[in-house]
């Protein structure tokens, strides 16, 4: 700092701290970073360190770049399965053997024997694409369940209350699924072994190709080729 750099390297500068220092540290580098006005380029598998300090953020895998964007458009629109499920605590729900349905023109996705309709932007996104019906993976973040209502039904194995929130796990089917539930909206039965019904909102689903792995509304093909992989936006 006394040399004043154009660039700070910080290689997981807070991986040895406890979780209270670290997060005081965190602060302290967010606070220190306004005040000198310099970039810095801060190493991290910690993605709570990454969300909190980045402007843009990098998301590598053996040594491949998956995705370049801000921390929002990573959790919103990850462009895979490897971004969705990395970025987010708990980690996204995803649903192996589901479908993407087209029917009378109209896109829904079927999971678990139960079909969502698609939101408009969904519908456009994928006509725009000339999206064919396919398998797909659905994720699903857990802060995005609502318990007690829907069609889709699981069994609890882990019942975690941690104040304000509690975190469900339990089975549906084949599929582990986690969710996050305001302590203040239980209003069913979450002990172990009580089966639930859940359900969520067409426009929080995300939809994944079963093959690729790819985001079939946000994954761009172009940019991924020229080595520069950021999320596909749309103007309808």
């Amino acid at each position: 700092m006394v040399r004043d750099p154009k660039v700070f390297l910080m290689d997981e500068p807070l991986s040895n701290l406890d979780a209270k220092l670290r997060n005081q540290m965190r602060a302290e580098i967010i606070k220190l970073r306004q005040r000198i006005n310099t970039t810095f380029m801060y190493v991290t598998h910690d993605q709570t360190e990454a969300m909190t300090l980045g402007d843009r953020i990098v998301i590598m895998k053996d040594g491949y770049v998956n995705q370049i964007g801000t921390p929002q458009d990573l959790f919103n629109k990850p462009v895979n399965l490897f971004v969705a499920g990395f970025i987010g605590m708990p980690v996204m729900n995803f649903f192996d053997n589901c479908k993407l349905l087209l029917e009378d023109g109209v896109y829904y996705a079927e999971l678990r024997g139960v079909k969502f309709k698609l939101d408009e932007f969904k519908q456009k996104a994928l006509k725009s694409n000339n999206q064919k019906p396919c398998d797909i993976v659905v994720g699903i973040r857990p802060q995005h369940i609502t318990v007690g209502e829907g069609d889709l039904s699981a069994k609890i194995e882990v019942s975690e209350m941690l104040g304000t929130e509690a975190n469900l796990h339990a089975m549906c089917e084949d599929d582990e699924v986690v969710m996050v539930i305001p302590t203040m909206d239980l209003e069913i039965d979450v002990s172990i072994g009580q089966t639930i019904n859940f359900t969520t909102q067409p426009k929080l689903l995300q939809l994944f190709d079963k093959e690729s792995g790819n985001n079939l509304i946000w994954y761009d093909a172009e940019s991924a080729q020229n080595n520069a992989p950021v999320c596909k936006e749309y103007s309808f």
